[in-house]
């Protein structure tokens, strides 16, 4: 089918439909932008893969991702927000009108929010992504409280996975620490944080080889990097932090990006482009979490609510 131009012109587009995205469509829509949502997979994006969320405000039972996920769009929707399922190609973002290109259509704004998250590393391993919410996580601050006094696993040598391990090591009855390196990447404070607590134990140079699923937990088979020995370590949770992807890929070249592929940006939002925001967890930040995703698409929504209402002004200066 044919890329077909959209002549409506809309005050902002956001670009993907997690929770900062929906948020800022809500903030968006109550200012009475008028605003479009572009979501290419499912509503929610990453956080609808979460099968129970227990740390966001108000929900005082749990509730899981893809629920919280419809609840939010439901929201947005109700004061005006249109969510059209489909895959931005390209953006072109300079100018004053800017251009959102998808396989289908080209659709017009003054402003626009980028939203479109980060995803996990994940080990690779064959039956990885079936244990996923099974045993296997991504999120430490997310699913630890469901291994209290409990053993688990946590691969990687860098601050995220040492701040998991001192997070779990207050939760678990004992943490193992999984690192392919004989030393860690984690700053030094972190380290020394590590060494003073005793139920975190250190295996340095192992690899995960393979993921055995049992009743009520896993094996975790380690291999040596050095050699083919083995070491299976029974326990009931395993937790990968091992870094993310950013999906920037539609940006490089246009906007500043850190060298790890994030979109620079700090708690305002604001781009190196005007008019161009960003919200959640694919911005430079310390914590990405639904609530820190949230807060930031309140905060470019307000941003772009500001820039929309200089539009006039500016078009007819130029």
């Amino acid at each position: 089918m044919a890329n077909k131009e959209q002549k409506h012109i809309y005050d902002v587009i956001i670009i993907g439909g997690g929770p900062a995205g929906y948020t800022a469509a809500l903030y968006a829509c109550r200012a009475g932008l008028d605003t479009l949502l572009l979501e290419k997979e499912s509503v929610g994006g990453q956080v609808a893969r979460t099968s129970q969320i227990d740390n966001y405000p108000g929900v005082d039972c749990g509730i899981d991702g893809f629920s919280l996920g419809v609840k939010m769009q439901k929201q947005a929707e109700q004061f005006g927000a249109v969510t059209i399922m489909e895959e931005v190609t390209k953006v072109e973002l300079t100018k004053e009108v800017k251009q959102i290109i998808t396989k289908h259509n080209t659709y017009f704004c003054k402003s626009v929010i980028i939203a479109t998250g980060a995803t996990p590393k994940h080990l690779d391993l064959p039956n990885e992504k079936e244990l996923i919410g099974k045993g296997v996580h991504y999120c430490a601050s997310c699913d630890g409280m469901f291994y209290k006094d409990k053993t688990v696993v946590v691969v990687g040598g860098g601050n995220t996975a040492l701040t998991d391990a001192l997070l779990l090591s207050r939760l678990a009855k004992k943490v193992f620490l999984v690192h392919r390196r004989d030393t860690l990447r984690a700053a030094k404070v972190y380290q020394k944080q590590m060494a003073k607590t005793e139920n975190i134990q250190f295996i340095p140079k192992h690899i995960v080889s393979e993921l055995l699923p049992r009743e009520n937990g896993l094996d975790v088979i380690l291999k040596n990097v050095a050699g083919k020995e083995l070491m299976p370590i029974a326990c009931d949770g395993l937790f990968v932090s091992i870094g993310h992807y950013p999906a920037t890929g539609l940006f490089r070249g246009i906007l500043d990006l850190e060298d790890s592929g994030y979109i620079k940006a700090n708690e305002s939002t604001c781009t190196d482009i005007p008019g161009v925001f960003v919200a959640g967890d694919v911005r430079t930040k310390p914590a990405r979490q639904i609530v820190t995703a949230t807060a930031d698409g309140a905060v470019a929504a307000l941003h772009a609510e500001n820039y929309v209402a200089d539009f006039g002004a500016r078009s007819h200066n130029d």
